[in-house]
């Protein structure tokens, strides 16, 4: 029997990957297997989940990912867990599709958990407008939880002011340390990991669980008939080895995406451009995944050895993909937020510069010769072009604002749009050379 929950906010900044975290680690304590999942396209959170279940974490969304392969990584999860912990995006109707669709779609219960900090009676009405919107999507609600309460008199007063058909799920004490914020979201927890036994022990003492709440969640059922993920011929990769960067400037990379290099027969070779390391010698093509080099462009630009490697790769032709980050540091100078220029690899004709602004988010899809990848773009950068360089080609939004260009000079493809390469694997293959 596994139990799910898809933990739910009313907005972003409502404490939820803090709960979540919390939740895994006191039900990891109790000896439950957890397995933990992220709604929408995200890489900073699922870290923190994957660092307190020690398992790895997927995206889910039903339109980037797809439905039945929703269902397939929920009960493949579930083979292995007794707990599935589906952290939402934002808030719990935002988007489209949002956490609230994927909740209906997948027959996944919600449990609200609000920011009260400022707050006392109102909680309950906020939680129960949550209820009465999504009671027409057939949503099963476990109940509601509030995060940063000052204390046992505060939380009385929030639970008092709740309906009595939505349940009490208990609070999240006000506590330190916490987990600190950037421009993108918060500080990546492989940057925090001398430190994350800390947070969860705080975390842990700060949780106070209505267990009887929790045992009244019921065992999930797969509303759905899973489909095995789709096959690809093994052989369209095979024998080629491909580079992957893998270091704090270079996190951002779907767990899916190397899955699927993997499954299409490449070996992956990990390597840090930030500990200047060369591009490893044997790689047939190089992956630079996006993630913060704006933080550490004084570093990579001294990082002669994997800046030299990365030109002689490109200069062989093999294929580099570089998505987001990866593809400022393909440009000739970064320019960081303080308005310093670091010398970068020079493969694209293009200054790097980092903005103030969200320059660009959501969904977005790329149509190659062998299907449509889909993916999203989330950036606060740009790349100001030097005439010949334009783009090979857009993508699309699927909702709102315009199309990221994508730039192919030689071997290299480059763009702000993460692809999340199980939508399309030969289309995914065909840009490391299958």
């Amino acid at each position: 029997m596994v139990q799910a929950l898809l933990i739910a906010g009313s907005a972003s900044g409502q404490g939820k990957t803090s709960y979540t975290c919390a939740l895994a680690h006191r039900l990891r304590t109790l000896g439950e297997r957890v397995r933990a999942f992220k709604v929408g396209p995200d890489f900073i959170d699922p870290g923190f989940l994957r660092e307190v279940t020690g398992a790895p974490v997927h995206n889910l969304d039903l339109w980037m990912v797809g439905e039945q392969r929703c269902a397939q990584l929920l009960a493949d999860g579930g083979q292995q867990a007794d707990w599935l912990l589906i952290e939402g995006a934002m808030g719990l109707y935002d988007g489209q599709p949002s956490g609230a669709d994927l909740a209906a779609q997948l027959g996944v219960p919600v449990l609200a958990v609000l920011d009260a900090g400022a707050m006392a009676e109102t909680f309950g009405a906020v939680a129960l407008g949550l209820e009465a919107y999504g009671r027409h999507r057939m949503l099963q609600w476990v109940g509601a939880a509030a995060n940063r309460v000052a204390g046992n008199a505060h939380a009385r007063m929030l639970r008092d002011s709740l309906p009595t058909e939505l349940p009490w799920a208990g609070y999240l004490q006000r506590c330190e340390p916490v987990l600190p914020e950037r421009h993108l979201g918060l500080v990546q927890a492989e940057e925090m990991r001398t430190h994350l036994s800390a947070v969860w022990n705080a975390l842990d003492a700060a949780l106070h669980l209505e267990i009887a709440t929790l045992r009244a969640v019921p065992p999930w059922r797969n509303p759905l008939t899973p489909e095995p993920v789709a096959t690809v011929d093994p052989a369209t990769l095979q024998g080629r080895t491909i580079a992957v960067a893998r270091d704090a400037a270079f996190s951002f990379c779907y767990e899916t995406n190397l899955d699927t290099l993997s499954r299409l027969g490449a070996r992956l070779v990990l390597f840090s451009p930030l500990a200047d390391d060369p591009v490893p010698p044997q790689a047939d093509a190089v992956y630079l995944p996006g993630g913060y080099p704006e933080l550490h462009a004084a570093r990579l630009a001294r990082s002669a050895r994997f800046l030299h490697s990365l030109r002689t790769c490109h200069e062989a032709q093999r294929p580099i993909v570089a998505e987001c980050g990866g593809m400022m540091v393909c440009a000739r100078t970064l320019r960081d937020s303080q308005g310093h220029e670091h010398a970068m690899a020079g493969l694209l004709d293009a200054t790097a510069v980092m903005g103030e602004r969200l320059a660009g988010i959501g969904l977005h899809s790329w149509r190659l010769p062998h299907g449509e990848l889909r993916g999203h773009v989330f950036h606060y950068g740009r790349l100001e072009v030097h005439a010949p360089l334009t783009p090979a080609a857009l993508t699309q939004p699927r909702r709102y604002g315009g199309p990221e260009a994508v730039y192919r000079e030689g071997s290299l493809t480059a763009s702000f749009f993460h692809a999340y390469f199980a939508s399309q694997p030969q289309a995914a293959a065909a840009l490391f050379g299958g």
